[in-house]
């Protein structure tokens, strides 16, 4: 694993949420646009703070940093993707 790898993840999995929010937009659209905001804004959250901790000097085991940082990244994108799911459910 390097650090090229856990950036193309953060990148793929967190590109990968915001277009399933804005394809979900666009064909419901009784969904609330606050709502699809908020997750919206988290994901950017998300990325940004992800990218951060990446790009901070690391010390020691280098391996098992990223690797908490792989676990992080899917952990939060699968909340946001149950709170998605739940908008979605509200919907209907």
């Amino acid at each position: 694993m390097n650090l090229r790898d856990i950036k193309k993840d953060i990148e793929f999995v967190l590109s990968a949420f915001v277009d399933d929010c804005y394809f979900l937009a666009a064909c419901n659209p009784d969904i609330s646009d606050e709502g699809l905001s908020n997750l919206l804004d988290e994901a950017i959250d998300l990325f940004n703070d992800l990218k951060d901790k990446v790009s901070a000097k690391v010390e020691g085991g280098k391996k098992a940093y990223y690797n908490g940082l792989r676990k992080e990244l899917l952990e939060k994108t699968d909340g946001l993707y149950d709170k998605l799911s739940n908008l979605v459910k509200d919907t209907k």
